[in-house]
């Protein structure tokens, strides 16, 4: 199920995808609060086990910005992405690249009474991912929803 607010760049669209998966989560914290540590990446591995060695390439801080290029590693594979949408406390999505997988990660903040929905979605291209999904066909829908867990108790702590 996409949510049309999600914007996939020509060829990432869901239709046009071997993988897409749609995780959401209600987070009872400001969209700002959510945002904060969403877009510290290098903070991810501390609580969400399937990212390690998240490193913004080529800046002093610590946070995502429009642009941004991060390396890192996910589902055993290392990753190099860059930031193509930046909308702060509202939206964020990079484009990843690794061996046998092109992807396309997007997030989407939604304000609501009791603090925020927060919806992920991905698609992905290629012979790693299109074995991935044979091999563990719900395993990046489950580890997407446990990094959603995850952002909802760092979040909700403030």
């Amino acid at each position: 199920m996409k949510n049309d607010k999600i914007l996939f760049p020509v060829g990432f669209e869901p239709a046009n995808s071997p993988v897409f998966v749609h995780n959401e989560i209600q987070i009872n914290a400001t969209p700002r609060e959510v945002w904060d540590w969403l877009t510290n990446a290098p903070t991810w591995p501390d609580w969400y086990f399937n990212a390690a060695n998240v490193e913004i390439v080529g800046s002093n801080g610590d946070h995502l910005v429009k642009g941004s290029v991060f390396k890192w590693k996910t589902f055993g594979n290392t990753l190099q992405s860059e930031v193509k949408e930046y909308v702060p406390n509202e939206r964020i999505a990079w484009l990843a690249l690794g061996t046998g997988i092109k992807a396309y990660h997007a997030w989407l903040i939604i304000p609501n009474g009791s603090g925020c929905k927060v919806v992920t979605e991905e698609t992905q291209h290629g012979w790693l991912c299109r074995l991935g999904k044979v091999l563990f066909p719900k395993r990046m829908y489950n580890y997407h929803q446990i990094w959603l867990e995850g952002l909802k108790a760092k979040a909700e702590i403030n």
